[in-house]
């Protein structure tokens, strides 16, 4: 479970947050719509210990988690660019957040391969990121957040630089992922379309505020 308290936060001296709360379920999925600029990613940051909130508190699985830095929390951020290390290749992408836990490379590698044979990628494990076409980078980034088991799954605009099949094609694959793992997924979109398609419930946030749609 993953719980938001009264968060706050203030961009250029003018509220951006104002009191946000809200909870996300294990195994569920929820969206964030809203204008650009209402603060949406800033949450998101907030949420993975990239930003700090001046009040308020982020909780996960009953602990208060706001003070801990993002690596002990256990959480992946997937940005609308991927994010993934041109100088890797897709193996070793995947498994950078093993590596980074300390666990032995050959180890992080074999256990990357089993998640790229799950996505049908192991044909590219040796490939450079930038050989791939944007949905394999795309599901490439899905498997690097994914290896690490993290509690909570956070998604800034993942499928904006995707065609309108590709998209539809991700969006089924990402919530059959997130069901299998069993973590708390929080969505941020402009798209109402793929709020729908992907999530149980949604908000707006406008005027630093959380407003139900469904």
């Amino acid at each position: 479970m993953l719980e938001l308290r009264e968060i706050h936060k203030q961009w250029q001296q003018r509220p951006l947050l104002r009191g946000v709360g809200l909870r996300v379920a294990a195994g569920e999925t929820v969206a964030l719509l809203g204008a650009s600029g209402s603060g949406k990613s800033t949450l998101l940051k907030i949420i993975a210990g990239l930003d700090e909130p001046e009040s308020g508190t982020v909780w996960c699985d009953g602990q208060d988690v706001t003070r801990w830095p993002p690596e002990q929390r256990r959480f992946a951020l997937m940005f609308q660019d991927f994010a993934l290390f041109p100088h890797l290749d897709v193996q070793d992408n995947v498994a950078f957040g093993l590596v980074e836990q300390r666990r032995g490379r050959r180890q992080s590698r074999d256990e990357a391969r089993a998640m790229l044979e799950r996505f049908g990628l192991a044909s590219h494990a040796r490939s450079r990121t930038w050989t791939l076409s944007g949905g394999e980078q795309q599901r490439v980034a899905l498997a690097r957040a994914l290896i690490t088991r993290p509690r909570v799954l956070l998604l800034d605009e993942p499928f904006s630089a995707l065609d309108a099949d590709l998209r539809e094609q991700l969006r089924r694959e990402f919530l059959l992922r997130i069901n299998e793992a069993g973590m708390a997924a929080v969505l941020v979109t402009h798209d109402e379309a793929e709020a729908r398609a992907m999530a149980r419930h949604a908000w707006r946030l406008q005027d630093g505020l959380l407003q139900p749609l469904w």
